[in-house]
């Protein structure tokens, strides 16, 4: 027998407790997590060194290994993002607007917790402490289930966690993590209804259809990134470097790296050549259409398969296009719905971009990289969603809270 109904059940608990704690009370407990992880690093990096040893053996991809990996500095980043969302308002029991109709009844709609999340993510033990401190200060109760590549990670990091708050008054094993990494655990989480309000998976585009095939649970899809970035003919030449650069290789490892460039063709012969050398000097490979190859003979032509997979590593699919028509159309075919970016200062092929692109978010004159909880102000995030309903981009604190009305009378009854 897995773990997941006995932790269930225990999840089940806690959000009930949740109901009861203040917000005080939540940021002592994120102040005690967030000293807790600079306290312990030394614990955290010697369980994340197994699972990079493991993940090396096994044959992982570098770009994988950077995203599994922790250091001192990025455990520095983790606890900065809990004291973060210490400083965010408190978003449960805002009344989110109020009204009084003719009956005389004084009707409240009120933020309130979703209740038990669980989180289903791969190779990223950031996650791990970003899922706790979220759910904690939104007053839900959270079930983590990790990849069998972070395991021992995320067993330290829950370890360190679950004894802070433990410290500061809350129960024993507030967060409860699945330990069994088989596939199975993953179906058995994704349909228990009677305990699991809500399901969220991180990760590529297998483990999504999975739990999105898979679950009765309510989900949020997050995490398919397959990014664009387009250079439009009226692109100011100072920044379309830096920006292609940064989008592409500053993490390539994550949802909001670009995968794809396209480039008017008005300007391919401005710009290609520089973007070509500069991506190669940064080791990324590169696939592009015919007309890309006509700039460097040794790039492999690319194919549909090319233009719709996200990389998450160094190498990215150039196509030029005739214009920003062509260039929305691609995006349409090709793009996650995820962050796509315009480099242009035509207020036309702007607005045409903006209105037509369907993604949660569109980058003007900026990189891609930006689509990101921290960057967006919300403290650390929980993912970014990529669905339209309920939450869209990258879900914050709001995004994990529902509402109910609240209707208070004076002994009305309906005639």
């Amino acid at each position: 027998m897995s773990d997941v109904l006995p932790k269930a059940k225990a999840a089940k608990a806690i959000s009930l407790f949740m109901s009861t704690v203040s917000t005080n009370q939540k940021d002592l407990g994120l102040e005690a997590m967030a000293k807790a992880l600079i306290d312990h690093q030394a614990i955290l990096l010697a369980a994340n060194e197994k699972d990079i040893v493991a993940g090396r053996k096994a044959g992982m991809s570098e770009a994988l290994i950077d995203r599994l990996s922790l250091s001192t500095d990025r455990i520095k980043s983790m606890a900065e993002g809990l004291q973060v969302v210490i400083d965010l308002p408190d978003p449960v029991g805002d009344v989110i607007e109020g009204w009084t109709p003719k009956n005389g009844l004084n009707i409240l709609k009120k933020r309130v917790p979703i209740g038990v999340i669980a989180i289903i993510y791969e190779a990223r033990p950031n996650v791990t402490v970003d899922a706790a401190g979220l759910t904690l200060k939104s007053s839900n109760a959270v079930i983590l289930r990790g990849s069998s590549s972070a395991i021992e990670s995320n067993r330290a990091v829950v370890k360190v966690l679950n004894e802070a708050l433990l410290s500061v008054g809350f129960p024993a094993n507030m967060i409860q993590l699945i330990e069994d990494t088989s596939r199975e655990t993953v179906k058995e989480l994704v349909t228990c209804k009677s305990f699991v309000d809500l399901v969220i998976p991180r990760g590529g585009a297998g483990l999504i259809q999975t739990v999105v095939d898979t679950a009765t649970v309510p989900t949020i899809e997050t995490g398919i990134g397959n990014c664009h970035v387009y250079i439009d003919k009226d692109a100011d030449p100072s920044i379309v470097e830096p920006i292609v650069i940064n989008a592409k290789v500053q993490r390539p490892s994550v949802c909001n790296a670009a995968e794809s460039l396209l480039i008017h063709a008005d300007v391919a012969q401005q710009y290609l050549p520089k973007l070509i050398s500069a991506l190669k000097s940064n080791q990324v490979v590169i696939v592009g259409c015919k007309t890309t190859q006509q700039y460097d003979q040794t790039i492999t032509l690319a194919t549909d398969e090319d233009y719709a997979t996200e990389f998450l590593d160094y190498k990215i699919a150039i196509k030029v296009v005739k214009d920003v028509d062509e260039a929305i159309a691609h995006i349409a075919r090709f793009g996650t719905r995820h962050t796509e970016a315009i480099l242009s200062d035509n207020i036309k092929a702007i607005e045409a971009f903006e209105s037509q692109v369907d993604a949660a978010a569109i980058m003007v004159n900026a990189s891609t990289r930006f689509t990101d909880g921290f960057e967006f102000g919300f403290g650390a995030e929980i993912g970014i969603s990529t669905q339209k309903i309920h939450a869209r981009g990258p879900m914050g604190l709001r995004e994990l809270t529902t509402y109910k009305y609240i209707v208070r009378g004076k002994g009305q009854i309906r005639k």
